[in-house]
């Protein structure tokens, strides 16, 4: 699994074949029906490869604390293996790091007093801002410490008019995107920040968390 992870995160999925898998292995691709039915189950061993790398939710942890670990924890997996995006909510066969990670979530979210629906409305609201966020992260044409200042300068030297054309861009690439330390990656903790806090004021409304739990992400 971990070497067709490997070719999707060099070639990206739809270049993903079991001939090529087998060349990358030195093997015959029939031998590869020893270890995988067909693509979909190579496929669905691949997602569950992702999930394996996603921190597993601790029982007992505050609930703040659970969510933006997972987050933050399948961002830097889903980095890794954006392809994962597209298929790991399609899969009808997941595998028991899939089945054991989603578990232990909800676990943890009920432990801590969400109602089904309330743990189901957070970990869909947290996994589509991670996936969202992360297919416009790896599409940016950002260097390798993750700045866009680079591709900002040069679409201004390209539009020398841009400022007089477009006054509200010029003036946000001029006093954010170039200013020094500024990197687009800083943007996810703060929209993660809203959500929990989002989240919060929802249960605070269904009464469904106990006080003492309530208020513990930092400011």
């Amino acid at each position: 699994m971990r070497a067709a992870a490997g070719l999707a995160d060099r070639d990206g999925l739809a270049s993903l074949s079991m001939r090529k898998l087998a060349g990358k292995l030195g093997i015959e691709a029939m031998s590869l029906y020893h270890h995988v039915k067909n693509k979909d189950d190579l496929l669905d061993g691949m997602v569950d490869l992702v999930f394996s790398e996603i921190n597993l939710p601790i029982a007992g942890q505050d609930w703040q604390a659970v969510l933006q670990d997972r987050a933050e924890s399948a961002r830097t997996a889903l980095t890794r293996h954006p392809w994962a995006i597209s298929i790991m909510d399609s899969r009808t066969s997941p595998g028991p790091a899939t089945l054991r990670h989603q578990d232990a979530a909800i676990g943890c979210l009920r432990g801590a007093g969400f109602s089904i629906a309330m743990a189901a409305h957070a970990m869909s609201l947290i996994d589509s801002y991670v996936h969202g966020f992360v297919l416009q992260e790896v599409s940016l044409p950002l260097d390798d410490t993750g700045d866009i200042a680079a591709a900002t300068q040069d679409i201004l030297q390209q539009q020398p008019m841009l400022s007089n054309a477009f006054p509200h861009l010029a003036e946000m690439a001029a006093q954010l995107i170039l200013q020094p330390g500024y990197a687009y990656s800083n943007e996810f903790p703060f929209g993660l920040r809203i959500i929990l806090r989002g989240l919060e004021a929802a249960l605070v409304e269904a009464g469904e968390v106990p006080p003492q739990t309530l208020g513990m992400y930092p400011s």
